[in-house]
C-alpha cells in the first residue's frame, strides 16, 4: 500500500520506542515512529494524490501512523456533511488518545451552529473515542464566542470507567474555569463531577498559567 510506504519512508525508530511509552493502549509493532511535523507534511502531499481518497476506504488501518495520517486528511474536507461523514466512519476506529487528539477537522469552525448537535451524540457514545473526541470539540469551538452556559452541562453527564474520558472531562473544565470561570466554578463547589475527575480538574487547573493565583487557592479548598 502506497501510504505505508510513505510512512515508512520518514520512519524515526527512536521516536517509534518514546511513542510507544505514550501510547500504552495500543501494541508497539503498530507504530512505525513518524514525527508529526512530517506526517503532517506528508498528509498535505498525499491529499493531493488519488490514491489518498482510496486510502480513506480502506478502515482499518494495520498501523498508528496510517490513522493519524487518515485523521490528517479528513481534517482538511472542505464540505462540512463530507466531513462529518467520514469523521463518523473513522471514529469507531480511533484506539487511543493521540489519534483522537490531533483530529481536529478545520471545517468545524465555520459550522458550528450544526456541530453542536453533533458533539451531544458523540458524547453520549459508549465508544471511549468518539466520547473524547465529542468532548474535546466542545472546548475548541464552544468555550469563547459562541460559549452557553448550558453547554457545560454535557460532559456533566457523562459517568465513565474509562481513564481517557475522564481525563477529557477534567481537561474540559480546567480550561471552561480559565475561560469561564464565573459560569464553570458552581461544578466544583457543588461537586457536580465524579470524585477522582473532580480532584484531576483541580490539578489542571492550578497547573494553570491561565487562572490566578487567588483562583488557585480557591480551587484547593474545594478538592475532594
Amino acid at each position: 500500500m502506497k501510504a505505508q510506504g510513505l510512512l515508512f519512508q520518514v520512519q524515526d525508530k527512536g521516536y517509534r520506542d518514546f511513542q510507544s511509552k505514550l501510547i500504552p493502549t495500543i501494541p508497539a509493532e503498530t507504530i512505525i515512529g513518524v514525527r508529526t511535523p512530517a506526517i503532517r507534511k506528508l498528509a498535505k502531499e498525499y491529499a493531493k494524490d488519488p490514491e489518498s481518497a482510496a486510502f480513506l476506504m480502506q478502515l482499518p488501518h494495520t498501523y498508528y501512523d496510517e490513522n493519524i495520517l487518515h485523521a490528517l486528511l479528513v481534517a482538511e474536507i472542505k464540505d462540512y456533511d463530507t466531513c462529518v461523514k467520514e469523521v463518523e466512519r473513522f471514529l469507531p476506529h480511533v484506539d487511543n488518545w493521540a489519534v483522537c487528539d490531533i483530529f481536529s477537522p478545520k471545517v468545524f469552525k465555520k459550522n458550528r451552529d450544526r456541530l453542536i448537535k453533533k458533539i451531544k451524540e458523540w458524547t453520549a457514545s459508549d465508544h471511549p473515542y468518539t466520547c473524547r473526541f465529542g468532548m474535546e470539540m466542545l472546548m475548541t469551538h464552544f468555550l469563547d464566542e459562541d460559549f452557553r452556559v448550558e453547554y457545560l452541562e454535557i460532559p456533566a453527564e457523562v459517568h465513565s470507567e474509562e481513564y481517557y474520558v475522564n481525563m477529557m472531562i477534567a481537561w474540559f473544565y480546567a480550561t471552561a474555569l480559565a475561560k469561564q470561570w464565573d459560569a464553570t466554578i458552581g461544578y466544583i463547589e457543588d461537586q457536580r463531577l465524579d470524585t477522582w475527575t473532580h480532584n484531576k480538574t483541580i490539578q489542571k487547573a492550578r497547573e494553570s498559567y491561565r487562572i490566578t493565583p487567588e483562583q488557585k487557592e480557591y480551587l484547593k479548598t474545594l478538592k475532594m
